[in-house]
C-alpha cells in the first residue's frame, strides 16, 4: 500500500497544490475543521513536498501544523508570541531600547533570524518589513504582528532548509498561514488582561465574518484591534556616576515629573513592555468559474503604533552641557529640562498587501498564475529630547524620517501528474525596493556647538578676541570654559536621516524552478528539487535539494534530506544607514552604522556585501501508533559568509587618542563629509563575517485519548540548538561578541501542553521550559553571569455557555515567575534594569485575563 495515500477523489482536487499553489480553500478548511473535532485524526501539511498534502508523520521533512484552536488557546494577540509560545525553536526577545526594533521584534527559527526564515500567507511569499534590526545579524524579515489570529486557518512550519523548492530566505526553514475561508459565519472575541503588578492593561477585539459570492465563491473578513500598556519593571536611576536620589529636592520633583508627563511613571529610565495599539484587517476570496478553473484574491491593510523611551540624560553626561551663546551668555538645557530628560521614541507601521491570481487544472496539468504586491512603512517621531548643537534654538520635538520596503512579484506555477510521480515546475520575477526618506532638517543639523568656540571669541594661543573681550565671566585659557563644549549633533537618541544618507536601494531577479516527487516503491517516497535564481545586484546561483522517507513498518518511517541554499541580502540591508546614542557605562556615545558599499564604511575596511551560502542535513524518524505520534529529528546548517554587524570601532576626535587606530577613523569620517563626526564615539557596518554551524534536535510527541470523562491531549514539544563559530571572526567580532553569539540564548527549549475537553468545560494547561544560558561582561570573558533554567505554567479554562457562547479566563505565568536578575558585576543592572532586557525568558511577570467569544 502506499504511503498515507489520500483516496483517488480527494487527490485529483489537490493534485499539485501545494506551497507554491495554494490548496484549493474549501478543502483545506475541511481538514482544520476535522482535526480540531477528533483529534486522533491526522494533521495534513502541504509544506515539505508537491502533490497530495502529507499527513506530518509521512511528509519527508519535519512539519509542524497548528490549527487555529491551537492559536487560540495561547493568550497573546502578537502572532510572533503564539509562534514562541506553540513552536519551541522559535524564539523572541523585547528590546525596550533597541530604536525600530523595540517597534518590530526580531526573531529567530532553529537558532537562525527571521530573515532566513521564508513566511507566506495561503502559500505565497510575504513581503520584509521595513525595519532593518540595526546590530547583530541586521535581519530583515516579515512582521508577523501585522496578522491577526483571527484571520489564520492553521499554520504550518517547516524545519527544514527549502531555497531550492521555494526560493531565497528558506534556510531555517518554512512558516505558511492558511487564511480562513469560511462561506457564511462568523465569530466575535473581546479579551482584556492585566499584568500581576497592575499594569500592562490588555484590550484585543477580534473577529470573522464569512460570505458567499453567489453559489461558487466566498469572501472571508477577519480584523482586530489591540491596545497594550506599557509595562513598568525597573527601579529609580541610581548609579555610581549619577544617582537621581542624590539631587537637590527641586531637581527630583523635575526629573519625577518629567518621567510621569512624559512616560507614566516616576522611574526616569522606564523598564518593559511599550505602549503599542493596532488595527489589521485581512481578506481572503476565491471564485470558482468552472469546475477546473478558480479566481482568487487576498491581502490585509494595518496600522500600529507604539512609544519607547531611550536612556535617561542627566547634567554633565555630554548631551546637557553648558555652552557659550551667541551673546556670550552661558546657557545649559536643563533650562528647557530641569529635570534630566529620557528620550521618547515613536513608531507608526502602515503595512498593506494584495495578492491575486488564476488557478486550475487541466487533465494531468495544473496551473497557478499569480501576482502579489507588499509595502511596510515605519514613520518615526521623536519626543522630549533636543538637537544639542543647536542650544537654546533647538526643538524639543523631531520627525528623523521613514522606512518603507516594497515588494512586487509575478509566478507562475505548474505540475504534472505522472501517476506515481508529480512533476513541478515554474518561474518567477521579484522587483524590491527599500527608501530611506530624510527627515525634517532639525533632526540631522549640525548646529554651531557641534564645533568649539562657534562665534569666535578665543584665539588660538588662549587670548580672548574683540568680540570675547566684551564678555563677562570668558576664560580663554581654561579648556573647560562653556566655550570650548563640543555637542552631538541631530535629534538626541535617534538623529534624522540627512540627504546625504537618503535614498531608495532597488533590485530585481528572476527564478526557475523544477521539482519531482512520488513514491517509488511501495514503502518509499522521494523527492528532488533544483532552483536557479539570478539577482541584479548578485548575480546568479543553482541550489539543489533531496529528501525521502522509508516506512520501515506500518507505524515506523526514517526521513532524510540535504540540500543548499542561497539568500542575497535585501536591499535594506546594503543600504541601511543610523546614527543613535547608545550609554556604555552611563555616558552617551553616538554609534554610526553605515551602509558596507558606502565610502564611509569603504574607509574603514568594509568590503562589500556578498550573498550567504548554506547546506543544511536532517535525519529523523516518526512513528504513528494510533492514538500517540511521535518525530524525532536531527538537523545540521552550515552558513557561509553569514551576515552580521561587526563589532562596534571605536572613534576618537583626539589626535592623541590612547589607540591611533580611533583618530584615524575620526578622520575618515570627517573626510567623507559625515556631519557631527566630532561626537560620534563608534562605528560599524554589516559585513560576511563568518561561517557558523547550527545543530539541533527536534522532539514532538502528541497523545490523545477519550473516556467517559472527556477527550484528552497530550502534546510536548522539545528543541536542542547550538550554534558555534567555524572560523576565526577576529577581523570582525571581538572575544565578548563571539561568547555570546555561541551562549546568550538557551540550548534547550520545551513545551508541554495538555488539552481537556468535559461536556461544557474545556482546560488547557502548558508548560514552558528554558534552559540555562550565559553572558560575558566584556572581551577578557573574566566575569560571566550564567542563569538558571526557568520554568513557565500557563493555564486557561473555557465555559460554553451555550452553544455560541464561551467564557474564558486564564493565567499567563501562572506563578510569578522571573528570570535571575542581571549582575551588576555584569553592568546588566545598569540604569534602573533589573533584568536582562534582551532575554528571551519572559520577565514582564504573571499576566490574567479573561476572554468572551460568540460564534454564528
Amino acid at each position: 500500500m502506499k504511503i498515507r495515500k489520500l483516496s483517488a477523489s480527494v487527490y485529483a482536487g489537490l493534485t499539485g497544490l501545494s506551497m507554491a499553489m495554494a490548496l484549493t480553500p474549501s478543502v483545506y478548511a475541511q481538514e482544520a475543521d476535522t482535526t480540531d473535532a477528533d483529534p486522533s485524526l491526522e494533521r495534513i501539511a502541504v509544506v515539505g513536498a508537491r502533490g497530495a498534502p502529507r499527513s506530518v508523520t509521512s511528509s519527508p521533512v519535519p512539519v509542524d501544523v497548528l490549527t487555529a484552536e491551537d492559536m487560540e488557546g495561547v493568550a497573546f494577540s502578537d502572532m510572533n508570541d503564539v509562534m514562541m509560545t506553540l513552536v519551541p525553536s522559535y524564539s523572541l526577545s523585547r528590546q525596550p531600547i533597541s530604536d525600530g526594533g523595540t517597534f518590530i521584534r526580531p526573531a529567530t527559527l532553529r537558532g537562525l533570524p527571521t530573515d532566513k526564515t521564508l513566511v507566506l500567507v495561503n502559500s505565497k511569499r510575504r513581503h520584509r518589513a521595513a525595519l532593518v534590526q540595526i546590530g547583530g545579524s541586521g535581519t530583515q524579515g516579515p512582521d508577523l504582528a501585522t496578522i491577526p489570529t483571527a484571520a489564520i486557518g492553521s499554520v504550518e512550519v517547516l524545519r527544514d532548509g527549502a531555497a531550492a523548492q521555494y526560493g531565497s530566505d528558506a534556510i531555517a526553514g518554512v512558516i505558511n498561514f492558511q487564511l480562513k475561508n469560511n462561506t457564511e459565519g462568523g465569530s466575535l472575541t473581546a479579551e482584556v488582561g492585566q499584568y500581576y503588578e497592575g499594569d500592562g492593561d490588555q484590550i484585543v477585539i477580534s473577529g470573522n465574518k464569512g460570505f458567499a459570492l453567489g453559489d461558487d465563491g466566498f469572501l472571508s473578513i477577519s480584523a482586530e484591534y489591540t491596545d497594550s500598556e506599557a509595562t513598568f519593571r525597573g527601579e529609580q536611576y541610581c548609579e555610581s556616576w549619577f544617582c537621581v536620589t542624590d539631587q537637590s529636592d527641586e531637581y527630583i520633583a523635575a526629573a519625577i515629573a518629567n518621567a510621569n508627563d512624559v512616560h507614566g511613571s516616576d522611574e526616569v529610565q522606564p523598564w518593559g513592555q511599550p505602549n503599542s495599539s493596532g488595527t489589521r484587517i485581512f481578506f481572503n476570496s476565491g471564485y470558482t468559474i468552472s469546475d477546473a478553473v478558480e479566481l482568487y484574491a487576498f491581502g490585509n491593510y494595518s496600522e500600529s503604533e507604539g512609544d519607547g523611551s531611550f536612556f535617561y540624560r542627566y547634567p554633565g553626561n555630554g548631551t546637557i552641557e553648558d555652552i557659550r551663546l551667541e551673546d556670550g551668555s552661558v546657557w545649559s538645557p536643563s533650562e528647557f529640562f530641569p529635570g534630566g530628560f529620557t528620550p521618547r521614541f515613536f513608531g507608526d507601521i502602515t503595512d498593506y498587501s494584495l495578492v491575486g491570481g488564476l488557478k486550475g487544472m487541466s487533465g494531468a496539468w495544473t496551473y497557478d498564475i499569480s501576482g502579489r504586491y507588499g509595502s511596510n512603512e515605519i514613520e518615526y517621531t521623536l519626543k522630549n529630547t533636543i538637537n544639542p548643537s543647536m542650544g537654546n534654538l533647538s526643538p524639543t520635538s523631531f520627525n528623523p524620517g521613514s522606512l518603507t520596503n516594497e515588494e512586487l512579484q509575478f509566478q507562475a506555477d505548474f505540475t504534472y501528474d505522472l501517476a506515481e510521480y508529480i512533476l513541478a515546475f515554474g518561474v518567477s520575477y521579484l522587483d524590491e525596493s527599500y527608501d530611506i526618506a530624510g527627515g525634517e532638517e532639525s533632526s540631522y543639523e549640525a548646529g554651531p556647538y557641534a564645533s568649539a568656540d562657534p562665534w569666535g571669541f578665543c584665539n588660538d594661543d588662549g587670548t580672548a578676541t574683540a568680540a570675547g573681550s566684551a564678555i563677562s565671566g570668558l576664560d580663554c585659557a581654561d579648556s573647560g570654559d562653556p566655550v570650548y563644549t563640543v555637542v552631538g549633533v541631530g535629534s538626541n537618541g535617534f538623529p534624522g536621516y540627512s540627504p546625504e544618507f537618503s535614498g531608495e536601494y532597488t533590485r530585481d531577479s528572476y527564478a526557475v524552478y523544477g521539482d519531482i516527487s512520488g513514491d517509488v516503491t511501495d514503502d518509499i517516497f522521494m523527492q528532488a528539487a533544483l532552483r536557479y535564481e539570478d539577482y541584479s545586484d548578485f548575480g546568479s546561483e543553482l541550489v539543489y535539494k533531496v529528501a525521502g522517507i522509508y516506512q520501515i513498518t506500518s507505524e515506523i518511517a526514517i526521513r532524510s534530506s540535504y540540500g543548499t541554499g542561497f539568500r542575497a541580502p535585501t536591499p535594506g540591508q546594503q543600504g541601511t544607514t543610523n546614527v543613535s546614542t547608545r550609554l556604555p557605562n552611563g555616558f552617551p556615545v553616538a554609534t554610526g552604522l553605515f551602509p558596507a558599499s558606502s565610502a564611509v564604511a569603504q574607509a574603514l575596511g568594509a568590503s562589500d556585501l556578498a550573498p550567504e551560502k548554506s547546506t543544511n542535513f536532517t535525519l529523523g524518524m516518526t512513528g504513528d501508533f494510533g492514538d500517540f505520534t511521535l518525530t524525532v529529528d536531527y538537523y545540521n546548517i552550515d552558513l557561509e559568509d553569514r551576515l552580521n554587524a561587526i563589532s562596534t570601532l571605536d572613534v576618537s576626535s583626539d589626535p592623541n587618542a590612547e589607540d591611533p587606530e580611533d583618530y584615524q577613523r575620526y578622520l575618515s569620517l570627517a573626510n567623507a563629509g559625515v556631519s557631527g563626526a566630532e561626537s560620534i564615539g563608534g562605528v560599524f557596518y554589516f559585513q560576511n563575517a563568518f561561517d557558523t554551524k547550527t545543530e539541533g534536535l527536534d522532539v514532538v510527541g502528541t497523545y490523545s485519548m477519550q473516556s467517559d470523562m472527556g477527550d484528552t491531549t497530550i502534546t510536548a514539544s522539545f528543541n536542542y540548538n547550538k550554534t558555534t563559530l567555524e572560523d576565526d571572526p577576529q577581523n570582525f567580532y571581538n572575544a565578548e561578541d563571539e561568547f555570546d553569539l555561541e551562549n546568550g540564548t538557551p540550548d534547550i527549549r520545551g513545551v508541554m501542553s495538555v488539552k481537556h475537553s468535559y461536556e461544557d468545560w474545556m482546560v488547557v494547561a502548558r508548560m514552558n521550559y528554558y534552559g540555562e544560558y550565559e553572558n560575558a561582561a566584556n572581551s577578557d570573558l573574566i566575569i560571566t553571569q550564567k542563569f538558571d533554567p526557568q520554568v513557565l505554567f500557563d493555564l486557561e479554562a473555557t465555559y460554553h455557555i451555550s452553544e455560541n457562547l464561551s467564557l474564558t479566563a486564564g493565567a499567563r505565568n501562572l506563578f510569578d515567575e522571573y528570570p535571575d536578575a542581571g549582575s551588576e558585576e555584569m553592568g546588566e543592572t545598569c540604569c534602573g534594569r533589573i533584568y536582562r532586557s534582551d532575554s528571551i525568558v519572559d520577565w514582564q511577570g504573571g499576566y490574567y485575563y479573561t476572554k468572551l467569544a460568540f460564534t454564528f
